[in-house]
């Protein structure tokens, strides 16, 4: 063990220099704590600018080989791609879908879609043991609930309606968080090489285990966005394509509805298409309902199965399970951003306590 030496000033300097380091370390929390409370109100666009930048790094770094070096453009031709190919794509289907969520509500509001007829039609097709069963514990109460829809589409209604006054206010913050990502997107391209290494660097670790982390967290960012959005876009047009085949209105609003509903691993697009499938075999069109059954388990069921493990589990090397509640638990944190969020921490997690079990073992051997 090594002693101070006995020199008193030699051990006044090692005092002082200690207590230097603890100050610089507190000081260094409050401002990375103060840093991170100002940039809370733009958390969604700083989020989103990172993850794109990881995604799309190596398309930017390709163009910059073949341009020379010459970052500035890379940066803004990848940016462009980004639009291209992400931005403006989804800014036509959500026009799209604006326009038919606004027909679908059109229709309930004049009673050609009425959600208590069907649980009518649905109920008096149901054998006399599951009603019975029904009755027993108080859900047959078909004027309730018909209240009680009523009461959730008026609330519902008003809600719209108020949300609509401040639409203006909306759109401008969107606006502005748009922005921001965008503005930020094209720097963390042009220089997220060198943003890297000082983040890699002020890592207290030693290189090793600084690789390990860091590959990790781009590793699992890149599979769950890139995997996740393909299971979602298959799905969710898949399930569209079938909606519209057999003539159920607003597919693509409920496409839509599945493809974020499939963020959820293994049940996400059946809490869509399995309760439309049910009301299609009871109201007597059982060969449509069952149609859409064979659908949704062997092909909408099969993409799920097959694609995700394959894009997001393999990447990961997390097991099922583990995607299935980190992802579940981050979006009950964190909103929808948690679908990349929790696995994302989940993968951290388990690389931060191998690195420790590895070191723990060798000072132990």
């Amino acid at each position: 063990m090594t002693q101070l030496p006995d020199d008193p000033e030699i051990n006044a300097r090692a005092r002082s220099g200690g207590l230097e380091f603890r100050t610089l370390v507190w000081l260094l929390v409050l401002v990375t704590l103060a840093f991170g409370w100002i940039l809370l109100p733009y958390y969604t666009a700083v989020f989103w600018a990172v993850v794109t930048a990881i995604l799309f790094a190596p398309v930017q770094r390709r163009i910059r080989v073949n341009l020379k070096g010459r970052s500035n453009v890379a940066a803004l031709l990848t940016l462009l791609i980004v639009l291209v190919i992400v931005i403006l794509p989804m800014a036509v289907v959500g026009s799209m879908l604006v326009q038919e969520a606004l027909g679908v509500m059109q229709r309930i509001q004049s009673g050609d879609i009425n959600f208590t007829r069907y649980a009518e039609q649905i109920y008096a097709a149901l054998p006399a043991w599951l009603t019975g069963l029904l009755d027993r514990f108080g859900l047959a109460d078909l004027a309730g609930l018909k209240a009680r829809v009523g009461e959730q589409l008026t609330t519902g209604t008003q809600a719209l309606a108020a949300r609509a006054l401040s639409v203006g206010q909306d759109t401008f913050n969107f606006l502005i968080t748009f922005g921001v990502m965008l503005y930020l997107l094209f720097f963390l391209l042009r220089d997220g090489n060198g943003l890297a290494a000082r983040v890699r660097k002020a890592i207290p670790l030693n290189e090793e285990d600084k690789r390990e982390l860091l590959a990790r967290f781009a590793t699992v960012i890149r599979a769950t966005v890139k995997g996740n959005i393909v299971v979602a876009v298959v799905q969710g047009s898949l399930g569209s394509l079938a909606f519209w085949f057999l003539g159920i209105h607003g597919a693509l609003l409920w496409g839509v509805v599945m493809a974020v509903l499939s963020l959820l691993p293994a049940v996400g697009a059946a809490l869509v298409w399995a309760p439309v499938a049910v009301y299609l075999m009871v109201t007597g069109a059982l060969w449509k309902g069952v149609a859409l059954v064979a659908w949704g388990v062997l092909v909408i069921g099969l993409v799920d199965n097959v694609l995700r493990p394959i894009l997001v589990g393999k990447d990961t090397k997390m097991p099922d399970y583990l995607v299935l509640i980190s992802t579940l638990g981050g979006i009950a944190v964190f909103g929808l951003n948690g679908f990349v969020l929790g696995p994302v921490i989940a993968a951290l997690f388990m690389a931060a306590w191998d690195i420790f079990i590895d070191r723990r073992a060798e000072r132990e051997g």
